[in-house]
């Protein structure tokens, strides 16, 4: 038929199969199609007509008129036409009023409608004859003839206009009097017919589409019709129901069926669930068609999801009605009587329908038997689940899963009642085998997260069905009681999933086994069951990494069981387990569970066999070796993230690669196994000693290898231990690698973002790293290496810091290792067996493993951390015993290496420069250089030549130090170029960082006249000029940067300027630079003894040129150079030391006698005569020292007058005059009383009076001592002594320490002494009867060494006694013998500034100890390669400044100790002292005191007369650059413009020291000044301005001496 006017075309219908097989089809790769909704427009427009037609003008009810009767009679007779318009006019008469004569206009229009006719005669006739059955007073014989002439054969195309007038006649169904039981036939052969017709429409529909490329389906006109008439079809059933028979509706039902069965149209499916749905409402359906249609409906319900809710309400309306039971049963019947396997012809309705009543049963065991719904039988349920669970179909087993998920997500979120009372096996059972049908699934939660697939939404998968079947069961359990009765059906579902088992399943499984110790022998399934929790759970990588660790818990609990009862189970059993747990470590993706088989199988090695523990090896080697093999590009450790700074270190190391795992796993072997096999752990060193050497190993593995290697320590008897602690933070400062370095390196960045890194330029790193020797070998079993390293994996990470708490994965043994030794004597003789059961650790293999670093190059992160920690051991000789070729060779690449600069440079990202490695460098060397009398002469040689190198860059202060060591050590070498070290000295003498350093060495130099005993005269002139170019520098840096002036000179910021300790603090020698400034002074004080007696006069001039000349040329005048003149002057002639008083030379022994004082220049003179006998004690106090002589007046003798005896007595007895008067004055008028005398007042000799104040002064004066004093303290620290009073009760110390003692100092008897014991008791022993105590020249040592003094624990507990005098002692020596690291606040003291820290390395036993000193004195202390070796640091407190050569760890031997801590103890004192005095002013020494006195009386009782007035005195001594003269008399060093040159001249003069005879001669006189021209230099002629010029005249003594 073609479509009706205005029709839109048909929804096509595809080509595919129809029906629900279709829909099957459709729902895995289409959508179906829909109808259009032709009815509701149909019947619109019908309406829309009719009102139109009642519209018109009604008409008066009445019979026809005439022209009516016109009309009617055309519609009998009438042409086509005619008729056709006579029909229409007649429609609308009888719309407007009944008409009698209805049934003769029927029977006169009823042949309009047959086919034959034309389509406007069609519609005219079926609009007429509709009008006609619309007369509500027609009979039921009347109604028959309109339904048969309706329901005769019509023309296809006017279907709707047949259909329209059947609805009318029955009124929409309500009506069908007089046709009862035609009508359902009838509509059921329409039905047929239609769909047959609709269907070929949709098909042509499709082609037409085609065909015109169109891609929206037509609508067709048959649609609407089909839509209507199942509309009708319902209604018909809803009013009539009564008159259908069962046959009937069972031919309806059919119908209705295949319908479903074949369209692929949802319309039509809700149009025939509509229809069977009236059908249960209003009647019933035939019990034969039950079973059929329920197939039909639930099949809907399952596949059709827009459908679900119609046919869910047809299943229920039929499920609450007389055929509930048997609904179920048929359900249940589909799926226990399916045939299993199903044949290929019946596989596609079987599984539809199985899946229909699956659906339908899962929807009706949600409802209750309240509401009228049937109740589902479990049992019967579960043997239908059973039997269709066999055939393996997916989607049949997605909707048994969907349907066990039901049961156990009942109302509330509880189960589903039927489950209460039942056994949950066979339900379980049913889900297992529905997971065994599919793919194993690797991860059950990333399903929810994959997008929806092709065949549905991702919870239409078996994978998410048993998640959240799993899920759902894991909830019971949690909330489960401890009584839960079925757990163990649980348990054993979720053990059959096995693979399919998500992770927290598993972990349920897990803690189950391990609480129900299901793993264990006890049980009679425990292999089964350890298999299960090996393979499915540990084993699989795809699992979360907790719930593997879970899994391997559980192994190594039952591994720790069977290694309790060995005879329990079969050994190889145990075996087997811990091979199959090795075979899936090389392969390991994850680095948290790769840790944890580590560490368990660090536990198996500990008891393994050989065979065993070697397969435990050989698996760490194959993880290392598996990243070795890869690129760098595919390396784990590339693709983890990298952060600028790693986090804190933890138990776990974040982002570590699989290499490192495994090398812990070496490192805790060794650890554990060094006290118990030799064999093992020599074994794990040896692979350690392989991963840190090879270039292709991962970064961080390397380091933890080194970690280990680097702790690597010996004792006495050459047993191996780890040392717990390293101290090298100061090293690792210098490299930016302790927590505040690097923040001071970052705060510096910040400051300074403009600065720019250091450029790289191109192949100037390729020749770094490179070997300085021939025919070095490779590494044994590895390819060939190449001189550039494998990139690295973590560039630019910082992978280690200072301090590594977590360095090593457990703690080391307390003890050294019995079995693990460093050297076997080979005199082993008979001795025990366990003797030869000790391992000997091959420490070269390291070494060697260390030289092919530096040779070949690696990471800067290996690199550096070489170079930070191999001092620190290098420090330790016993684990280097079997090693001396090595450490030689190590010694050589030092020297080479540092010699042509070929070390490796550090990256420009570093922020460091190539000093900064050559710092470190240096560090190794001082501790290879420890190793010398293992050394030929030229290596020793070559060694000191290395440290000299250094001193030019800026790496001066760590050689500088080492040079100091190098005094005490390799005293020959240092001998040799010792010159050529000083004229290095003196080039970087203005640099930063070093003046006070030089200024220290030199002074410690000058105690040491082996080193220079044959220096020329030209070579002293070297130091000295170190020390005025330093004054000179520091001169003129202060007129630049300060404007202010002091009364002495304040040293700027040269020494530290700008500059950061290693801890990030700013150093606080900046706050104290007299102390350097006064060194200067001191060197040249002690150099100037050093110089042999013969040669000091040629100095002196110029000496004392550069020490009063400024920086400008003028003249200066210092206390600092005055003292030092005064010393000079003292010593120029003589190394007598100063003369004491004659304690005889009193009155009761030589009469009467008299005394007076004066102030000549810088000294005191006393003057005590004898009246009568004419002897005079002449005493002469200066700044430097005092000195005493006794005279006697000799006259001429008398005329020759002969005795009576005839001898000549009376002529000899007359030269002394006895009886003659003679006063003190006579002596000094005789000895200083030029004439014409000194016109300037202020330079004659001023008397001083006879008074108590003067009496007083002068005792004052006295007690100022005439040497540096200074007082230290020596602690002793037994083994294992942490506590303040454990160390000071100590009586006694080992006899090192004695040794040590011996050599530090004399020992002296306290009572009666009578030199400044600094506060030790000389009258009463109160604090022992003797001391140690060490003088020279100029210094004074009294150490306060406790074990001397007396102990009483009873009266004095607390040691207080001891602690008055160490606690005030700015300087403490520690002698810590208690083998743990000494800490400084063991000893709280505010005034304990420094603590000189001696620690015997290794630590020996006191027997070996006390052989050894035997030994060594047999020999005459020359203990040769047996000599002991300390370490020795100096301990400051926070704060101080960097002060000594031992500011960072220094090796020295026994031989050289005592003279090497007696110099760090005297220069660390007079910094303390200037340290201590820091704010209240600056330190003044003994030698200034005594001159600023002389200097107080002067300025007392001298002249008042002042011609002009000084000048404020600068802050360098108060040099007056303007005037005629200058002088130094007067306070402070000041300077008076009215003293003309000649007066100053005659004021130094009495400066001189020289014979009696001479020892007041008058500078007037000039024969003196000729006495030294002769031996004089040039230098001393060099023309200086005028006022420089007379002052360096004026005081260069020898021009007249």
């Amino acid at each position: 038929m073609s479509p009706s006017p205005g029709d839109e075309p048909l929804s096509q219908e595809p080509r595919s199969a129809g029906g629900l097989a279709g829909v099957l089809k459709g729902l895995a790769g289409g959508k179906l199609a829909k109808s259009s909704p032709s009815l509701s427009t149909s019947v619109s427009q019908t309406f829309s007509e009719r009102a139109d037609a009642a519209a018109a003008p009604s008409a008066p009810l009445r019979e026809l008129l005439p022209d009516q009767m016109d009309i009617f009679e055309q519609l009998k007779s009438g042409t086509l036409n005619e008729r056709v318009a006579a029909a229409t006019s007649l429609r609308y008469s009888i719309a407007d009023f009944p008409l009698n004569p209805v049934l003769d206009i029927w029977d006169a229009g009823k042949d309009l409608i047959e086919p034959t006719k034309p389509y406007a005669a069609r519609l005219a006739g079926w609009e007429l004859l509709t009008a006609c059955v619309k007369y509500p007073s027609s009979t039921d014989l009347e109604r028959q003839e309109y339904f048969q002439t309706l329901t005769a054969s019509a023309n296809p195309d006017d279907f709707h206009l047949q259909l329209a007038a059947l609805e009318d006649l029955t009124n929409h169904g309500r009506n069908v009097s007089g046709f009862y039981y035609e009508i359902f036939p009838l509509l059921t052969n329409w039905l047929q017919e239609w769909y047959r017709v609709v269907k070929a429409a949709r098909r042509q529909a499709v082609r037409a589409a085609n065909k015109s490329n169109k891609s929206k389906s037509l609508s067709m006109g048959e649609d609407k019709n089909f839509s209507q008439l199942f509309a009708f079809l319902k209604d018909v059933i809803k009013f009539n129901f009564k008159f259908a028979s069962d046959s009937v509706v069972g031919s309806l039902v059919d119908i209705l069926l295949r319908i479903c069965m074949n369209t692929s149209v949802e319309e039509d499916l809700r149009s025939c669930i509509n229809v069977i749905d009236a059908l249960v409402t209003f009647g019933s359906i035939p019990n034969d068609k039950l079973k059929s249609c329920m197939q039909v409906l639930s099949s809907i319900h399952c596949l059709v999801t827009n459908l679900q809710k119609d046919a869910w309400s047809t299943i229920s309306n039929i499920c609450r009605s007389h055929h509930g039971q048997s609904t179920v049963r048929i359900l249940l019947d589909v799926l226990r009587t399916l045939p299993t396997p199903v044949s290929k012809v019946r596989e596609k309705d079987a599984v539809r329908e199985v899946r229909g009543a699956l659906s339908v049963l899962k929807k009706l065991l949600s409802k209750s038997a309240e509401n009228g719904y049937p109740a589902v039988p479990l049992a019967l349920l579960t043997d239908g689940l059973t039997n269709i669970s066999r055939i393996g179909h997916n989607k049949i087993s997605i909707e048994s899963l969907k349907l066990i998920n039901s049961l156990f997500e009942g109302p509330h979120g509880s189960i589903n009642a039927v489950l209460v009372e039942e056994h949950w096996g066979p339900i379980f059972s049913v889900a297992t085998q529905c997971a065994e049908k599919v793919i194993p699934v690797t991860d059950l939660d990333a399903s929810l997260q994959t997008p929806a697939r092709e065949d549905g939404e991702p919870e239409e998968s078996i994978p998410y069905q048993l998640r959240v079947l799993v899920g759902r069961v894991e909830r019971m359990l949690a909330q489960s009681q401890a009584g839960f009765l079925q757990r163990d059906e649980c348990m054993d579902f979720f053990t059959s999933l096995q693979q399919a088992l998500p992770d927290s399943a598993a972990s349920l499984v897990i803690d189950h086994f391990k609480n129900n110790r299901s793993c264990f022998p006890s049980e009679v399934e425990w292999k089964k069951n350890l298999n299960l929790v090996l393979e499915s759970f540990y084993l699989d990588r795809s699992r979360r990494p907790l719930t593997r660790l879970r899994a391997l818990e559980v192994i190594t609990d039952v591994f720790d069981f069977l290694s309790l009862v060995p005879d329990l189970v079969e050994e190889e059993a145990v075996t087997i387990l811990v091979e199959r747990l090795l075979s899936g470590m090389p392969e390991e993706n994850d680095t948290l569970v790769l840790q944890q088989a580590v560490d368990f199988m660090v536990d198996v090695a500990d008891a393994a066999a050989p065979e065993l523990f070697d397969r435990i090896l050989d698996t760490f080697k194959s993880v290392v070796a598996r990243e070795m093999t890869k690129s760098p590009a595919t390396t784990p450790s590339t693709q983890r993230p990298t952060p600028a700074y790693p986090p804190e270190q933890t138990v776990y190391v974040a982002n570590q690669s699989f290499s490192n795992v495994a090398t812990r796993g070496y490192v805790q072997i060794f650890i554990k196994s060094m006290s118990i096999d030799a064999t093992k752990s020599i074994k794990a060193f040896t692979a350690l000693v392989h991963i840190a050497r090879s270039n292709s190993c991962e970064v961080d593995a390397r380091l933890t290898a080194m970690k280990m290697l680097f702790r690597l320590r010996a004792d006495f008897e050459n047993h191996i231990y780890l040392a717990a602690l390293i101290d090298n933070e100061g090293l690792a400062g210098s490299l930016y690698r302790t927590e505040a370095s690097l923040a001071r390196k970052l705060a510096e960045d910040a400051a300074q973002p403009q600065r720019l890194a250091r450029p790289e330029q191109a192949g100037s790193r390729s020749s770094r790293g490179i070997s300085f020797t021939q025919g070095q070998g490779g590494e044994r079993g590895m390819p060939p290496r190449t001189h550039t390293p494998r990139p690295a994996a973590h560039q630019g990470q910082r992978l280690w810091s200072i301090p590594d708490v977590d360095a090593l994965p457990e703690s080391p043994p307390d003890a050294p290792s019995q079995l693990l030794i460093s050297h076997r004597d080979d005199e082993i003789g008979e001795k025990s067996s366990c003797e030869h059961m000790k391992g000997v650790l091959n420490m070269g293999s390291w070494l060697e493993a260390l030289l092919s670093l530096f040779h070949q190059g690696c990471e800067w992160e290996v690199y550096s951390f070489i170079l930070v920690h191999l001092p620190a051991q290098l420090s330790n000789h016993p684990i280097f015993r079997d090693a001396t070729q090595h450490i030689r060779d190590l010694r050589k690449v030092f020297c080479d290496m540092i010699r042509v600069t070929s070390f490796q440079e550090p990256p420009s990202a570093s922020g460091l420069r190539r000093h900064d490695v050559a710092n470190c460098l240096f560090h190794s060397l001082i501790m290879v250089m420890s190793y010398h009398h293992h050394f030929q002469k030229t290596d020793e040689d070559d060694i000191v030549r290395t440290f000299m190198q250094g001193i030019t860059d800026k790496t001066a202060k760590t050689c500088i130090h080492a040079l100091s060591v190098c005094c005490h050590e390799l005293p020959m070498s240092i001998s040799k170029a010792l010159v050529t070290i000083l004229q290095r000295m003196s080039q970087v003498i203005t640099q930063p960082f070093v003046a006070m350093h030089i200024l220290e060495f030199l002074a410690c130099l000058s105690r040491l006249p082996s080193l220079y005993t044959n220096f020329r005269e030209d070579e002293y002139r070297i130091v000295f000029g170190i020390c005025f170019r330093y004054l000179q520098y520091v001169r003129e840096k202060k007129h630049i940067t300060r404007g202010s002036h002091a009364s002495e000179p304040s040293t700027p910021s040269v020494a530290l300027a700008n500059h950061m300790d290693t801890l990030g603090q700013p150093p606080p020698i900046d706050d104290l630079p007299q102390y350097v400034y006064a060194l200067a002074y001191h060197v040249i004080t002690f150099w100037f003894l050093a110089v042999r007696m013969p040669d000091r006069p040629n100095h002196i001039g110029w000496i004392t040129k550069n020490l009063f000349t400024d920086h400008d040329g003028t003249g200066t005048n210092e206390e600092q150079a005055q003292i030092t003149l005064d010393f000079m002057q003292r010593v120029s002639f003589s190394d007598a030391s100063d003369s004491a008083e004659d304690p005889l030379f009193k009155e009761q022994h030589f009469g009467e006698m008299q005394h007076r004082r004066w102030i000549i220049g810088n000294s005191i003179v006393t003057i005590r005569q004898a009246k009568e006998s004419g002897w005079a004690e002449i005493t002469r106090r200066y700044p430097s020292g005092t000195s005493s002589f006794a005279v006697r007046v000799e006259f001429p003798p008398p005329l020759a007058q002969p005795a009576p005896d005839g001898s000549d007595a009376v002529a000899w007895e007359g030269r002394f005059q006895q009886g003659t008067t003679i006063f003190p004055s006579h002596i000094l008028m005789q000895l200083l009383a030029p004439m014409p005398q000194i016109y300037d007042p202020a330079l004659r000799p001023i008397p001083l009076p006879e008074d108590e104040a003067v009496d007083r002064a002068i005792r004052l004066f006295d007690r100022n001592s005439t040497v540096d004093g200074h007082k230290i303290g020596v602690i002793y620290i037994k083994e294992g002594q942490t506590k303040e009073i454990e160390a000071l009760a100590n009586t006694i110390g080992g006899p090192e320490y004695l040794e040590f003692l011996r050599g530090l100092g004399a020992l002296t008897r306290l009572k009666g002494a009578t030199f400044n014991t600094q506060g030790l008791d000389r009258e009463a022993d109160i604090d022992g009867q003797y001391a140690y105590c060490w003088r020279d020249r100029v210094t004074e040592i009294v150490f306060h060494v406790t074990t001397q003094m007396p102990t009483n624990l009873e009266h004095d507990p607390q040691c207080i006694m001891k602690k008055r005098h160490i606690g005030n002692d700015f300087v403490n020596i520690v002698f810590n013998d208690s083998g743990l690291p000494f800490k400084f606040n063991m000893f709280p003291s505010q005034f304990n500034y420094v603590y000189i820290v001696i620690t015997p390395t290794p630590r020996s036993s006191f027997v070996v100890v006390r052989e050894g000193a035997a030994k060594r004195q047999e020999d005459g202390g020359e203990g040769g390669g047996a000599s002991p070796f300390f370490m020795v640091q100096v301990m400051s407190q926070p704060g101080f400044p960097e002060i000594s050569p031992a500011a960072e760890p220094k090796l020295v031997s026994l031989k050289a100790l005592p003279g090497f801590v007696r110099l760090l103890a005297i220069n660390a004192s007079v910094f303390s002292s200037v340290w201590a005095n820091r704010e209240g002013g600056e330190h003044v020494s003994s030698w200034r005191s005594r001159l600023q006195e002389i200097n107080r009386l002067r300025e007392r009782y001298g002249s008042k007369v002042h011609p002009t007035p000084s000048p404020p005195p600068s802050s360098l001594g108060g040099a007056v650059t303007a005037g005629p003269g200058i002088g130094i008399a007067g306070g402070g060093g000041q300077a008076e413009n009215s003293r003309p040159v000649s007066g100053v001249r005659d004021s130094f003069s009495s400066l001189r020291r020289s014979s009696v005879a001479t020892f007041f001669t008058s500078t007037s006189e000039p024969s003196h000044r000729n006495s030294m021209l002769s031996i004089t230099t040039t230098d001393n002629t060099e023309t200086l301005p005028n006022g420089a010029e007379a002052l360096v005249d004026s005081v260069d003594f020898s021009k007249w001496t």
